[in-house]
């Protein structure tokens, strides 16, 4: 991957992947996480859902983990001088805690389902919770075009089923689910549709332009 044409694509984005404030409020609500609790926010990108987090426990702690330095960088801006929010430059794989809730969206793709969740176990508290958004099939006849596009892409998604049974199988048991809401998706994909209409009319190189139609 041409990381620099990559990064000149996703570059001061807010986010990088779907999601939005609501999500976070509905498994606050859902689990009942103090608002003195500890969050991790496990492969947190640029730190998009940090201050819907911050709202979740006012009086808490968040720890932020990315690898990617871009990232970090522009979660460590969002808080700045804040200790209660702490980004760290390490794998989401080496969670300590122990935390009231592990909050990641989109990321656990990057590990698979079974992966992430056995790397978690020790890193809750007695009564903690995961929530993890995740890219699956809602249908058992999807279209040609759609696992075109899988096909291209390095993780494994299969359906809600699937991906239920998945869980369970390293012991787990879900305490809800639902799809993410077309603001969710709208959340992520607009502010990077305009991003890449200021790229081209820059007239980008060869390869941006490349990262452009990927």
């Amino acid at each position: 991957m041409d990381w620099e044409a990559f990064f000149a694509v996703h570059s001061d984005l807010p986010r990088e992947g779907p999601g939005q404030a609501e999500d976070v409020a509905w498994v606050g609500g859902l689990i009942g996480i103090s608002p003195q609790g500890h969050v991790c926010d496990a492969g947190c990108g640029p730190g998009g859902d940090l201050a819907a987090l911050r709202q979740l426990v006012p009086q808490g702690r968040i720890d932020g983990f990315e690898t990617v330095p871009h990232f970090v960088e522009a979660a460590r801006r969002k808080f700045p001088g804040e200790p209660s929010v702490r980004i760290t430059a390490e794998s989401m794989e080496r969670l300590r805690g122990p935390y009231d809730l592990i909050w990641s969206a989109g990321a656990v793709y990057f590990l698979g389902v079974a992966r992430a969740l056995n790397a978690w176990r020790g890193a809750l508290t007695d009564q903690g919770a995961v929530a993890f958004s995740h890219p699956c099939l809602f249908t058992d006849a999807p279209s040609k075009a759609a696992l075109a596009f899988w096909e291209s892409e390095p993780g494994d998604i299969g359906t809600e089923a699937t991906t239920r049974a998945e869980i369970a199988a390293v012991g787990w048991r879900v305490l809800a689910a639902r799809p993410l809401s077309d603001a969710a998706w709208t959340a992520y994909y607009e502010p990077m549709l305009a991003r890449c209409a200021a790229l081209e009319a820059a007239e980008v190189s060869d390869s941006v332009a490349a990262a452009i139609a990927a």
